[in-house]
């Protein structure tokens, strides 16, 4: 069953796989009571925008969510698709853009069309999944650096350059912006400086940073001020745009390339019509409504102060991403999590090995601009009296009673 699966029988329903029912909201049902929500990836709030549901849902209705039928080299092709495409490009400062029909497979086609046996990958070692299998297609060399270590990224660069100036082929970094469970960025501004002794292309996954970081929302590139030196920038909609897909951008030559060989949307269904609108309405909303992200970040500074002032770890987050650490084991993370969503109605996500290194609990908080100050504030609260009941040890023996799973 794996390192997780084999507490299906205590946890599915409960720990993994919770069910969370009713509309997108920051406060939603879980387990017949309503709870204050920390667990939604609807940073700007675009999931409920009245703007928004309407184009989904006028979109729907003349479209259906089957148009457009086939792969866009074959009969997926319209309009939609080109116009977001020419918009996003516009938006992030690049050449030229592709919109993909999902975030995660579009980022393993990416790398996997991208390089051949003679290039070599350079990557930090708190990748994200979907980079990870992207480079499990790769058959030339990769290189690991521990998580935004310059020094050791400049020895592995150096490595790679003696493999290419062998094969003729080339370099590709591989970094996010913002890295999604601990908060913290990619340190990009490091890396752009590393292409004055090297001769490299960096892809940024800025997942978490699109829409969240930067004046005007473009990421984490435009945040630290090195968004031209950004070859290849992927995001998806998932977060930010609370939808479905996502896109990447970059020089036309290597956009053109990768349409034509990128696997994922070479072979498979293009994004939606509905969808496709549905996403040109939430880049107007970004474009022209910055009332929204300027909410998120009031939700998260408030947030975030207040668990530093509170004594909590929340690690080197600069972005809405909010770890709140703890140190202990599988019985301490059930039960801290139990007492939080059955004693005080507050719904986060908790994370354990493997996912962090033994030893290690996670309370993963995601502020929204759905959120309010009353919010933060009762938030805050509650942990400082679960972290009290931490501190004395009454986690370590108090045992909740076993859920059934649903």
């Amino acid at each position: 069953m794996g390192p997780l699966g084999k507490y299906y029988e205590d946890g599915h329903g409960y720990y993994f796989f919770p069910r969370l029912d009713g509309p997108i909201s920051s406060r939603m049902m879980f387990n017949g009571k309503e709870k204050l929500v920390w667990s939604l990836n609807n940073y700007l709030g675009f999931a409920n925008h009245p703007e928004v549901r309407k184009t989904d849902a006028e979109a729907a209705a003349k479209y259906g969510l089957a148009y457009q039928m086939g792969a866009r080299m074959m009969s997926g092709q319209t309009k939609f698709h080109e116009q977001f495409e020419h918009e996003i490009a516009e938006f992030v400062g690049k050449e030229s853009a592709y919109l993909l029909n999902y975030g995660y497979p579009g980022m393993v086609s990416i790398i996997d069309a991208l390089v051949d046996r003679k290039d070599v990958i350079v990557y930090d070692s708190s990748a994200h999944a979907c980079i990870i299998d992207g480079m499990r297609l790769h058959i030339g060399k990769r290189f690991v650096y521990p998580h935004n270590d310059m020094e050791s990224l400049d020895k592995q660069l150096a490595r790679a350059t003696k493999i290419i100036e062998k094969t003729g082929g080339g370099i590709l970094l591989i970094t996010e912006g913002v890295y999604g469970m601990v908060g913290d960025l990619g340190d990009l501004k490091g890396m752009v400086e590393l292409k004055k002794k090297y001769n490299f292309r960096i892809l940024v996954d800025d997942a978490h940073g699109f829409g969240t970081m930067g004046a005007k929302g473009i990421g984490t590139g435009e945040e630290l001020g090195v968004q031209d030196e950004v070859d290849i920038h992927f995001a998806t909609f998932a977060k930010s745009f609370a939808g479905i897909g996502g896109f990447v951008a970059s020089k036309r030559p290597i956009i053109k390339y990768l349409i034509y060989n990128m696997r994922s949307q070479v072979y498979a269904k293009s994004l939606p019509v509905a969808m496709t609108i549905g996403a040109l309405k939430r880049l107007e909303i970004l474009r022209n409504e910055p009332q929204h992200k300027e909410k998120l970040w009031t939700i998260v500074n408030a947030l975030q102060k207040g668990l530093r002032e509170g004594g909590f770890n929340i690690g080197k987050t600069k972005s809405p991403v909010t770890p709140v650490l703890f140190s202990g084991g599988l019985i301490e993370a059930s039960n801290v999590t139990y007492e939080l969503r059955e004693k005080y109605n507050i719904f986060c996500t908790v994370v354990i090995y493997p996912v962090v290194p033994k030893g290690v609990i996670m309370l993963r908080l995601i502020p929204t601009a759905i959120h309010s100050l009353e919010d933060v504030e009762y938030t805050l609260d509650s942990f400082a009296k679960v972290k009290k009941d931490f501190d004395t040890g009454l986690f370590k023996d108090f045992r909740p009673m076993k859920l059934e799973s649903f």
